[in-house]
C-alpha cells in the first residue's frame, strides 16, 4: 500500500476561483467557507470567486481562504489514502496540523484569521520587505544577506530555505534593496515580493506575541502522523511540542530544505500536494538531491490534487 507524505502550500499559491468547485459540490465544504468568513469577518467567497487579484493578495483574506481550500481538498481524500507524515509551508503548516488532528478545524480557522490580520497590520509604515534570491547556492545567499545587513546597519535574515537554489531574504526595506543589488552583482537573480511586511523575521515579534494567547488557548493533541515543522525542519509528534514550535513560527525561518531531506531520510518516497496550484511538489527533488542515490531518486513520486476532479480521480 502506498504511503503518502502530505504537502500543504502557503501564500503565493492562491488562484482566482480557488475552491469553488469543491464548495458548490459539497455542502460541508461550503459550510467551511462560511465558518471562515465568520472567523475572519471578511466576504472570502466574494473576494476569491469574484474579486480581482490585488484583493486576493491581502493576507487578511488570503490566510483563512487558502486554509479552507487546503482543508476541503484534504477532506476529499481523508480515509482514502494512507498517510505517513505531513508538512506545510508557512501558513500551510496549520493545514498540516489540522490534517493530523493536532488542532481542530475551528481552532485553525480562528488562528489563521487572526494571524492574517496581525501580519497585515504589523508594519503600517512599510519598513520591512522580502525578496526571493534565485540561482545561487545557500552559502552565497547567506553571505550577501549578512553583507547587506552590515552595510545598511539594518535587520536582514534568510527567512525561507526553499530549495538549494531558492531562498528568501526578509527584513528592513533598505537592507532588502541592498541584497537585491548584491544578488545581481553575483550573477544571481533577486525578485522583490509583494508582501506587507518582513514575514518570518524578528520584525513580526509584536504580531507573534499578540497571537500567542490564542495559540496557548487552543487544544493541542498528539498528531495522528508526524508533522515536519518549518522552525526545526524536523517532525513533532506530540501536541505540546507542536504548540511550542508554532509559538516561534512567525518570527523564525522556514527550513523547508531540512524538512524535505529529513522526511526522505525517514523513509518518505511518495509526496502528495493539496492546494490551488502545484508549487511544493516541484521542490522535493531539488531538496533531496544531495542525500539521495540515483536509485532512490528514481523511486520518488510527486502527486497533486487541486480540484474536485483531481480528488475524484486520485487512486488512493
Amino acid at each position: 500500500m502506498t504511503e503518502y507524505s502530505l504537502l500543504f502550500p502557503g501564500q503565493g499559491s492562491q488562484t482566482p476561483g480557488m475552491g469553488r468547485d469543491v464548495a458548490e459540490a459539497r455542502p460541508e465544504a461550503m459550510q467551511l467557507w462560511k465558518r471562515a468568513e465568520a472567523a475572519s469577518g471578511l466576504p472570502l467567497r466574494e473576494i476569491f470567486w469574484e474579486g480581482d487579484e490585488s484583493a486576493m493578495s491581502d493576507t487578511r483574506a488570503l490566510q483563512p481562504a487558502l486554509t479552507v481550500v487546503n482543508l476541503n481538498l484534504w477532506r476529499e481524500l481523508a480515509g482514502r489514502v494512507t498517510v505517513r507524515a505531513a508538512a506545510g509551508h508557512s501558513l500551510g503548516e496549520f493545514s498540516a496540523l489540522a490534517a493530523a488532528q493536532t488542532l481542530d478545524e475551528e481552532s485553525v480557522l480562528r488562528i489563521v484569521s487572526l494571524r492574517g490580520r496581525l501580519m497585515a497590520e504589523a508594519d503600517p509604515d512599510q519598513r520591512g520587505g522580502m525578496a526571493a534570491l534565485l540561482k545561487m547556492p545557500e552559502e552565497t545567499a547567506a553571505e550577501i544577506v549578512a553583507e547587506a545587513a552590515r552595510e545598511t546597519d539594518s535587520l536582514l535574515i534568510v527567512a525561507n530555505y526553499n530549495t538549494p537554489a531558492q531562498f528568501v531574504a526578509s527584513g528592513a526595506r533598505e537592507a532588502v534593496e541592498c541584497v537585491c543589488a548584491k544578488a545581481k552583482e553575483r550573477k544571481g537573480r533577486a525578485l522583490p515580493l509583494a508582501v506587507s511586511g518582513a514575514f518570518h523575521s524578528p520584525m513580526m515579534d509584536k504580531a507573534a506575541r499578540e497571537l500567542e494567547p490564542l495559540l496557548r488557548k487552543a487544544v493541542w493533541r498528539k498528531p495522528r502522523f508526524p508533522v515536519y515543522c518549518n522552525v526545526l525542519g524536523a517532525p513533532v509528534s506530540d501536541g505540546e511540542s507542536a504548540r511550542e514550535v508554532m509559538l516561534r513560527q512567525m518570527t523564525s525561518s522556514v527550513r523547508w530544505i531540512d524538512a524535505m531531506r529529513r522526511e526522505f531520510q525517514d523513509g518518505a518516497r511518495n509526496w502528495l500536494e493539496l492546494g490551488p496550484k502545484p508549487l511544493l511538489g516541484k521542490m522535493v527533488a531539488p531538496c533531496v538531491d544531495a542525500v539521495a542515490t540515483p536509485e532512490e531518486k528514481a523511486a520518488i513520486t510527486v502527486s497533486f490534487v487541486g480540484t474536485l476532479e483531481d480528488a475524484e480521480a486520485f487512486p488512493g
